[in-house]
């Protein structure tokens, strides 16, 4: 079995490629040992030192390593998991992926947005998969879209700018309605 490895914007993060699928059109995101015991590839990265968060997307792995944790050391440790992983035919996930909560869309609110989740699914979400990531609709009120970021995405240096100067732009370009967009955490 052969893994590729990617950079992200995020230099503490690499995406890791097994060439074939990994959760399909779920995904699912770590930020500790404890949450990642649903996963077992998640639960094994995670016994490794250095790690600090992973994600599952479709068709690749994120890791995110502790700031005093090199690539150098650790790529070889992740690699060598996730094979092992693939190669023991065990699951993914045990049990269902979980499906994270939206805020009460209002009536009046729901063309609008329909039109924002359309143009994240189309135009941001597979972006944002190619940087080792992932994009959720939260919520919209009064003009405000609520977006929560995960895998690469989350902690990333560049995920600011990139939610104001680019989803931001873009949401409001073509939905009149919003007027500003914000990063939630759960």
């Amino acid at each position: 079995m052969f893994i590729e490895t990617e950079s992200t914007p995020n230099p503490a993060t690499l995406k890791f490629l097994p060439g074939r699928e990994v959760l399909g059109a779920a995904t699912a995101d770590f930020a500790s040992g404890e949450a990642a015991a649903r996963s077992p590839l998640a639960a094994s990265l995670f016994e490794l030192p250095g790690v600090a968060r992973t994600f599952l997307g479709s068709d690749f792995i994120t890791v995110t390593k502790t700031e005093d944790t090199t690539w150098q050391a650790l790529k070889p440790q992740v690699l060598g998991a996730i094979m092992e992983h693939f190669l023991s035919g065990r699951p993914m996930l045990e049990g269902s992926a979980e499906v994270l909560a939206e805020d009460e869309i209002a009536p009046e609110d729901e063309e609008v947005v329909a039109q924002i989740k359309e143009l994240l699914d189309t135009r941001v979400r597979p972006a944002v998969a190619g940087d080792g990531g992932d994009i959720i609709f939260r919520g919209y009120r009064e003009g405000v879209v609520r977006l929560y970021l995960q895998g690469a995405c989350s902690g990333c240096p560049s995920s600011r700018a990139t939610l104001k100067h680019g989803i931001e732009n873009m949401l409001r370009h073509y939905v009149p309605e919003v007027i500003a967009v914000e990063q939630v955490d759960l």
